[in-house]
């Protein structure tokens, strides 16, 4: 059997105007993530990734650090849903930037609590596919790895909310459960399955292994 390495991007831009950015941590983190795996000869038949500039830019910090350059396969189904819009859809008025903890706390319970309607079809924020497309999306780009790929080692990079979505598609969780591991997804942390011709299995979950020395303790970040 092959694996699939789902890896998160790393740290954005949380509460700037264009979050979809690497900040400077982000970088690091993703060219870390590289050089261990280049460290233990880990190397990649196949790299998918979304279209969003952070996963482009993570992916170049890993193949950075790998010394490689990856030809992806670029997947918009991968890519984040929208939780500006998914806030504003239950909460129309603008939300002040979330630079305190208690912001930052609320921010994410209204986040939550849309996930929660739209995943049931209470909502349909604007400019967003319906839950149905979108967990849709996720299984073909999973399907297409089953498809394509038993007994390689396959490089996916994206966002917290589709490889929440793609463990719970291997999983069959209930949405509060998939939304519940979508908010625990660490910047630049790996999630692995394996690749069988049948199915994908999980192996590890949110894992932060280029990151476990004391030295990068402070690199550890969620947003």
């Amino acid at each position: 059997m092959g694996t699939l390495y789902l890896v998160r991007h790393g740290q954005a831009s949380f509460g700037a105007d264009d979050y979809d950015q690497l900040s400077p941590r982000g970088r690091e983190q993703a060219v870390r993530l590289g050089e261990y795996w280049r460290a233990r000869n880990v190397r990649f038949d196949a790299v998918i990734t979304g279209t969003l500039r952070r996963h482009v830019q993570t992916l170049e910090g890993i193949a950075e650090g790998l010394q490689i350059t990856p030809q992806p396969l670029a997947l918009p189904a991968l890519n984040e849903y929208d939780s500006a819009a998914l806030i504003a859809a239950i909460h129309p008025h603008p939300l002040p930037r979330p630079d305190t903890p208690e912001l930052y706390r609320h921010h994410f319970r209204l986040l939550c609590d849309a996930l929660a309607q739209w995943m049931g079809g209470t909502i349909s924020p604007a400019g967003m596919p319906s839950w149905v497309a979108f967990s849709s999306g996720i299984r073909a780009a999973l399907e297409h790895v089953r498809r394509h790929h038993v007994g390689h080692h396959v490089l996916l990079v994206s966002s917290g909310g589709p490889i929440s979505t793609a463990v719970g598609e291997v999983l069959s969780t209930p949405p509060e459960v998939t939304i519940a591991l979508n908010m625990r997804i660490r910047n630049s942390a790996v999630t692995e399955f394996s690749i069988a011709p049948k199915r994908l299995m999980m192996q590890t979950f949110n894992t932060l292994p280029h990151l476990d020395a004391e030295e990068h303790a402070s690199w550890v970040t969620h947003a």
